[in-house]
């Protein structure tokens, strides 16, 4: 069998979960859900390329996930347990096992290497009932990237409670040069190279062409545009449809 078997999430297919809330402002946590792992097993191992069943062990559920390998003629299989959320127990149990079964197929192992996403209070709409804070508003993972080694190098997210704004981005900005206050950090215009990647990879993905894109945004060498535009551009492929 190959190093990776499966490919590595698109921005679309990753999900924000508020992980904690505080007067200052509150942390995020990246994950997947089940029909993302189905539609990747479907995608990768073809659907009669893979199975999947349960066991109780010890009153946990444990989920199998089993792969058909063509090389040896043998089903190869993984296993892990769930754990119980607050409502419908046994569905929720079952779903995490498959998930976390997925995990060790290398399905979304990735978001293993994501940073510790911190969102200030001025960027989110945290509210009080009682002595509890929470936070209703919806975010969304806007464009991702990684190295060579699977592991995340640029993460934009964003709040679509609030007009889609930009709350959250990985690379930071580079910040001024405190010795000589009237230079520009070497990154301020124009797109990286890990930029250009990602925005390629999209339009391939959705059959958008870049003078489409040109023409809609009004400007020139896609590279020179400006961190602005580029978010917007993303932020609209994310939700096109893939390429019939």
């Amino acid at each position: 069998m190959n190093k990776h078997l499966v490919r590595l999430l698109r921005a679309d297919e990753i999900e924000c979960r508020v992980a904690s809330v505080k007067e200052n402002g509150l942390s995020l946590l990246l994950y997947k859900d089940a029909s993302v792992d189905q539609r990747i097993l479907d995608e990768t191992f073809g659907p009669f390329g893979w199975q999947r069943s349960h066991q109780c062990i010890d009153g946990n559920l444990y989920c199998t996930v089993e792969i058909y390998d063509q090389a040896s003629g043998l089903w190869i299989a993984k296993q892990d347990v769930g754990t119980m959320g607050y409502t419908e127990k046994e569905k929720s149990q079952a779903s995490d096992s498959f998930k976390r079964a997925c995990f060790n197929w290398g399905i979304g192992r990735e978001l293993y290497s994501a940073p510790f996403i911190w969102i200030p209070s001025e960027k989110a709409s945290i509210k009080r009932k009682d002595d509890r804070l929470y936070c209703t508003d919806h975010f969304s993972v806007y464009a991702i990237d990684y190295n060579e080694d699977r592991e995340i190098t640029s993460l934009s997210i964003g709040n679509d409670s609030n007009q889609k704004q930009i709350v959250y981005k990985l690379p930071k900005a580079a910040e001024p040069d405190k010795q000589n206050p009237k230079k520009k950090p070497a990154n301020h215009t124009g797109l990286s190279d890990a930029q250009m990647e990602s925005l390629k990879k999209e339009l391939k993905r959705t059959g958008v062409k870049m003078d489409m894109v040109k023409e809609r945004y009004q400007i020139g060498e896609p590279q020179q545009m400006s961190e602005e535009i580029y978010q917007k551009v993303m932020a609209a492929l994310a939700k096109t449809k893939p390429a019939a």
